[in-house]
């Protein structure tokens, strides 16, 4: 069931033990803050991670954060949660005028909101399942010299990363060997999908957040998905490998289960 949210984000809450977020698919911005931006839409749009908020939905239990990573980043310690200087965002000029204290502690709010909510799903979950796996969806751009340039070089980005920096390998281990051997070998359009770990991101705050807040029953996974699925310079996606993405994420679950349910 769909349940109501607030203004920062929407939720499902379900049954088992499978939970996805996605934390970046976010596009709005409040309103105090928008006169301040520097960045035109096109530009934030670029740095997001649009279509994981349709991935989230092969599993019953899901949240999506509604709010641009530009207004604060889920994915950061909270004190680098709000970019306030070029470098902490790619050299990217963010602001006109940088936000004042007050407008930064309401976005700060926004921060801690979304993680105490995040803590009560998970609480729910882990006090009916010993062991529970996060899908933690996020897409990156591989085309950054320009849309009429080359890629960047497949071989540090593979079409998908999945990030493990700060699982537990002794007692999650099962789970990522078999989530990336299953994801492999889904028939991907009649092609496989080049499915590594660790190679281009290896997660950040949001799954240590996990671990340490459930350190005997969280493996995470944060899946970057290369946006070969959509023109990353207009945002404009390609609806069929978006559907096969989703499905050759769906394919994973039966295996998933079947490691968790064999797991002590």
């Amino acid at each position: 069931m769909n349940v109501p949210n607030n203004r920062l984000w929407v939720e499902s809450e379900g049954e088992g033990p499978l939970f996805a977020t996605a934390i970046h698919a976010g596009h709005e911005v409040r309103r105090e803050l928008l006169p301040l931006l520097a960045l035109d839409e096109a530009t934030r749009a670029r740095e997001e991670d649009p279509y994981t908020d349709t991935l989230v939905k092969i599993v019953p239990s899901w949240i999506v954060f509604k709010h641009s990573r530009f207004e604060v980043d889920l994915n950061r310690e909270r004190e680098e949660a709000v970019y306030t200087t070029p470098e902490m965002a790619w050299g990217l000029h963010i602001w006109k005028q940088k936000p004042d204290q007050k407008m930064i502690e309401r976005s700060l709010e926004e921060y801690d909101a979304f993680y105490e909510e995040l803590h009560h799903l998970l609480s729910r979950i882990a006090a009916h399942h010993k062991h529970f796996v996060i899908f933690d969806l996020h897409a990156y751009n591989f085309r950054r010299a320009g849309p009429y340039e080359a890629p960047d070089n497949p071989t540090e980005n593979p079409e998908v990363n999945v990030g493990t920096g700060s699982i537990d390998r002794k007692r999650c281990g099962r789970i990522i060997e078999r989530f990336i051997r299953d994801l492999r070998a889904y028939d991907f359009l009649g092609r496989h999908l080049d499915v590594r770990e660790n190679v281009k991101f290896k997660g950040r705050h949001l799954a240590q957040w996990i671990h340490t807040n459930f350190p005997d029953s969280a493996c995470v996974l944060s899946i970057e998905f290369k946006k070969f699925f959509m023109d990353e310079w207009t945002g404009v996606g390609d609806i069929d490998q978006i559907e096969a993405i989703r499905d050759a994420l769906q394919s994973t679950l039966p295996g998933i289960l079947e490691e968790l349910n064999a797991m002590p």
